[in-house]
């Protein structure tokens, strides 16, 4: 491809169109799993104290209640594992009902025979038990029709985002999701140009499913994608081992069959821990570190009155441009925004300030903003400027599976620079080692890793290929 410039780059910069085709539902999804935990929770005090005072005379009685919240626990548990409060629930109100009643009778009868063995049956009315218990599956069974009547009223029913690639494969009617045809927006699977890997990145914004159609020469190609992308994804194919797919998923009513080839990184309740501990870590150190950032940035104003921030574009999670802060450590007219040439010793663009800065890693710190805005994560692969070369060429010419780093959230941190993967890169070794480090790390990712990388991170601030 051409030589990325810094003219290309502002062009970028103020492109006008935004190729996201769909609002995000997982915020809404989650916002209502919390309120139908909070109803349930509710339902069962409800019940038990109605049928404490229905058999025992009395509203909310001790008994009643006590077998109330023994029961919660068990069934939360038991609910959150079998699907009681996953996207199939919210909008299919049998199949949600039958999932509430199976988590309540394990419940009642693990209680039970735990009850039995400590002897304890006696501290609950059988009678009340058992009425609360009915009063409760009734509740239950209701709250999710209820639940289903509202999703079809203020969401349309819609609960997912649902996408079809056409890229000239055969058809493929998916009801009720949204269709674009690849050469419509220039998506081209066998491409390395990082502004098509944008475009594509900012149509799989937000999708909870995405079909690929294409010929079978396509087919390889596109998988690749979607897996660097990740999101789930899936290929109109039959079944080929090059492309790596991890399941089959057959549309009866479409009588076709579709690969899955790509299903994301992380789950739901891993991507829910990964961002409560980003949020957690640079709350904390953007309270704790704000007179040391206040004190730098007064700093390189006082040095030669420029800008305090550098920022410059890098590629993000999906292989989507973000704009990355960083306290700027070079000469105003020698700022280098596509990243062509990477900083050496004795380098005649770094101000004073930025060389102390540099070597300290403070200048990174700014990027603890990214991580609260969501475009970055405070453990990860860290993110390049396109116009970062290893051997003169390009990362992606190096190796392929560069685009595949990019399926998570970039770093302020990661596995290759606490393993001192840091630095210019001037061979082509520098990238496949950072590579397979950022590959591992997405691979058998957890959240005591991601403690265990910041934790490393301390000891490595400073760093003989830190300049």
């Amino acid at each position: 491809m051409n030589r990325i410039t810094p003219k290309l780059l502002e062009a970028v910069r103020h492109q006008s169109v935004d190729h996201k085709l769909a609002p995000s539902l997982e915020r809404r999804r989650l916002r209502a799993y919390a309120a139908m935990l909070i109803a349930d929770g509710a339902v069962f005090n409800f019940c038990f104290a109605l049928a404490a005072l229905i058999w025992e005379g009395q509203w909310a009685q001790p008994r009643a209640m006590l077998a109330a919240q023994a029961l919660l626990p068990g069934f939360f548990t038991i609910a959150l594992y079998n699907g009681t409060y996953g996207v199939t629930a919210l909008s299919d109100w049998l199949f949600a009902a039958r999932k509430a009643l199976i988590a309540l009778v394990i419940s009642a009868g693990l209680i039970n025979f735990v009850a039995f063995y400590t002897k304890s049956n006696d501290d609950f009315s059988r009678a009340a038990v058992t009425l609360g218990l009915v009063f409760t599956a009734v509740m239950l069974v209701a709250l999710r029709r209820v639940v289903a009547t509202l999703v079809m009223w203020r969401w349309g029913g819609r609960v997912t985002n649902r996408l079809v690639i056409d890229d000239g494969g055969s058809s493929f009617a998916f009801a009720g999701a949204e269709r674009i045809s690849a050469a419509d927006y220039n998506l081209d699977p066998g491409s390395h140009d990082p502004f098509m890997l944008d475009r594509l990145g900012k149509l799989l914004r937000n999708q909870d499913k995405v079909v690929v159609s294409c010929p079978r020469e396509r087919r390889e190609e596109w998988a690749f994608l979607l897996k660097c992308a990740g999101v789930y994804g899936e290929i109109v194919s039959e079944p080929a081992h090059s492309l790596g797919a991890v399941g089959v998923h057959r549309y009866d009513a479409l009588d076709r069959t579709t690969l899955v080839v790509s299903t994301g990184p992380l789950g739901l309740r891993a991507r829910i821990l990964k961002r409560g501990f980003d949020v957690a870590v640079a709350g904390g150190a953007l309270l704790v570190l704000s007179p040391l950032l206040i004190a730098v940035a007064v700093a390189i104003k006082l040095e030669d009155g420029g800008p305090v921030l550098f920022v410059q574009r890098r590629l993000g999670r999906g292989n989507q441009f973000f704009d990355m802060f960083k306290f700027r450590s070079m000469r105003e007219d020698k700022l280098d925004h596509a990243g062509d040439r990477s900083a050496a010793r004795d380098d005649d663009r770094i101000t004073r300030i930025g060389a102390f800065i540099r070597r300290t890693s403070i200048d990174e710190l700014p990027q603890i903003i990214n991580v609260l805005k969501g475009d970055m994560s405070i453990v990860g692969p860290r993110p390049h400027a396109l116009g970062s070369r290893a051997n003169n060429k390009y990362f992606w010419d190096i190796d392929r599976q560069y685009w595949q780093r990019h399926c998570l959230k970039p770093g302020l941190t990661g596995l290759a620079q606490v393993r001192g993967h840091r630095g210019a890169t001037e061979v082509e070794k520098d990238l496949t080692d950072r590579l397979q480090s950022d590959l591992e790390y997405i691979a058998g990712w957890s959240l005591r890793r991601d403690i265990g990388i910041v934790l490393r991170t301390v000891m490595v601030l400073r760093h003989e290929n830190a300049y």
